[in-house]
């Protein structure tokens, strides 16, 4: 009896494995992060105080979602339709800003609440500049 019974929990362990594989991935989608590019002006340049800057978000970023921080200050934005799907977005940075290394920071979401972010560092240049 004792070998029948070392059988049968065998075969449940075999089968209750299986269930749990099979379960564990199906009923989550998987994340496509938002992706940022096109960054100008470009990264560690050097620009004026209340200098524009541009980017590109990817097709599957929520134009709403998109944020900008310059040196942990809010910086206003404009969110346009690009060619393709792509989301164009400008922006100038913050007066407050001169004299200073600053990173541009950028967060925004896409489908099934996937966060991505992005970012770039300038120079911003001193008030007379």
């Amino acid at each position: 009896m004792n070998r029948n019974n070392s059988t049968w929990i065998l075969a449940l362990m075999l089968v209750s494995g299986t269930c749990w594989a099979y379960g564990s991935g199906g009923s989550t989608k998987a994340c496509a992060k938002p992706k940022f590019t096109d960054f100008i002006p470009a990264e560690n340049s050097e620009v004026a105080p209340n200098t524009g800057f541009s980017f590109t978000a990817s097709k599957n970023t929520f134009p709403d979602s998109i944020a900008v921080t310059v040196k942990d200050l809010p910086a206003s934005i404009k969110v346009n339709p690009g060619n393709e799907g792509l989301v164009q977005v400008s922006g100038t940075l913050p007066p407050a800003l001169h004299g200073t290394y600053a990173r541009i920071a950028v967060t925004g979401e896409g489908q099934n609440k996937c966060k991505g972010a992005a970012g770039w560092l300038v120079k911003i240049g001193g008030a007379g500049k």
